[in-house]
Formats: C-alpha cells, sequence, structure tokens
C-alpha cells in the first residue's frame, strides 16, 4: 500500500502546510480614519516581514496612530505622506479614486470601501487607473485584466517596492526551501507522473510519459483519486479557443 497523495496531507491541515504566524509584525492595512477626514504622517520605519515579497512601511499618523502598509518606490524614513480625499495626488499618498486623476500609477487598492486595502500589494505591482464614472473607476490589473470598483475606495498612488525580486536566482536548493517555508507552501513538489502507481494515480509504467487517461475527475471522487482537472467542464484546445474568442 502506496503513502497517503500530497492533496490528502494537504487536507489534513498538519502545521507543516500552514503560513507560519511567528515573524509577522502586523496587519497591513489603511489606518480606520472616517473616508471624508483627511490626515498626515510620516514614515518611521522600514521593515521586512516574513512570508511578505514587499517591504513593510511603518507610519505614524498626526494624532498617533501607527499603521503598517506595503512599501512604495520612493518611501524612505521620514518621508511625508497624506491620506484623505484634500490629499495631494503625489507618490505615497493615499486618496479615494475619485480624487485620482485619470492614467495615474495606483498600488494597494480597496476592493470594498473600509477594508484596508486588498489588491495590488505585491513587491514591484501596481495597476492604472484607466477611466472614471460618477460611482466607480476602471482599473487595469497587472494581469491584463479589467475590474470596476467604487471610486470611494481609497489607493495609494505609486508603485510597490522590491520590483525585480524575481530576476535574482536562487542558486541553491536550500534558499529556495526556506522561501517556501516562510509561505506556507510545500517544496520540493513532487509530480505525481514521476512516482509509481501506488503513490500516485498518474504514476505507472515502464517508462516515465504523459498520462494515458483523462485528468478530469468527479467532485464526488474519493480523496485518493481526487487529482488533475476536479469536475472540470471543458479542457485542452477547444477550451483555450472559447477563452481567447472571450477575450477578445
Amino acid at each position: 500500500m502506496g503513502k497517503r497523495t500530497l492533496q490528502q496531507r494537504r487536507g489534513r491541515g498538519g502545521i507543516q502546510f500552514r503560513a507560519p504566524k511567528k515573524g509577522k509584525l502586523a496587519p497591513a492595512r489603511y489606518p480606520p480614519f472616517p473616508i471624508s477626514e483627511t490626515r498626515w504622517g510620516v514614515v518611521t520605519g522600514l521593515f521586512d516581514e516574513r512570508g511578505r515579497s514587499a517591504p513593510l512601511a511603518q507610519i505614524t499618523f498626526d494624532n498617533g496612530t501607527v499603521a503598517y502598509l506595503p512599501a512604495v518606490n520612493g518611501y524612505y524614513v521620514g518621508y511625508k505622506i497624506e491620506i484623505g480625499p484634500e490629499a495631494e495626488p503625489k507618490i505615497g499618498n493615499i486618496l479615494p479614486l475619485e480624487k485620482i486623476p485619470e492614467g495615474t500609477t495606483i498600488c494597494n487598492i480597496e476592493k470594498n470601501i473600509g477594508d484596508g486595502g486588498k489588491l495590488i500589494r505585491a513587491s514591484g505591482c501596481s495597476a492604472i487607473l484607466r477611466s472614471k464614472t460618477a460611482t466607480s473607476a476602471v482599473i487595469n490589473l497587472p494581469s491584463g485584466k479589467t475590474s470596476i470598483i467604487d471610486s470611494r475606495c481609497r489607493a495609494t498612488i505609486g508603485e510597490i517596492a522590491g520590483g525585480g525580486r524575481i530576476e535574482k536566482p536562487f542558486l541553491k536548493a536550500g534558499a529556495k526551501y526556506y522561501a517556501m517555508k516562510a509561505k506556507g507552501k510545500p517544496y520540493p513538489r513532487v509530480r505525481g507522473v514521476a512516482m509509481i502507481s501506488v503513490y500516485h494515480p498518474f504514476g505507472g509504467g515502464r517508462h516515465q510519459h504523459t498520462i494515458h487517461k483523462s485528468k478530469s475527475v468527479s467532485k464526488t471522487a474519493p480523496p485518493g483519486a481526487k487529482v488533475g482537472d476536479i469536475a472540470s467542464r471543458k479542457t485542452g484546445k477547444k477550451k483555450l479557443i472559447k477563452t481567447i474568442k472571450e477575450a477578445e
């Protein structure tokens, strides 16, 4: 009898598959100021948080509130920023989308009003405010997709710091291991076709080859067999052509 598959072990919820809480500084989100209120703050520290690709900026506001936000290119200790509808639209300031000029590069965007920032928070990422209406804003995301968001949601002007991070090679398997461990991701990952048949449904055969059966499985399949395309309606070339046509 073979060992449990990776999906089975992850589904059990062991601590080796959870993102660690140790090394976390604080939740990175906008301070809970009223949307109509404008305040100023100063960057009092720049930190590296475990499991986060971008540096974290500690910002102390004029009323003593301390907030942690993903740092923007151009931040340094002592840099002054503003948050609110009356803030100047310059690098690092936080404004509602309705107050930001069209064509501006933005990041750390709220998905819903007051949620503290949910979109575009990874290192080197930015979006473009394409257009605005009376109640909503159209944003071009790094993936190429377009998102329509309430114009009262806040965003930071500029680009998240730490760009070019993925251009540096790991060089050693150990460096990759610790990078994945900080994010709670399994490493290394072995392909199913590289295993023997008792260890994985895709394994077995005289030689290592592609899967000679359908990868699609029912959503009611048992845990050991639930690998591949789970309950997929369509896969392959026809699905790709359909996706391209919808994008056009």
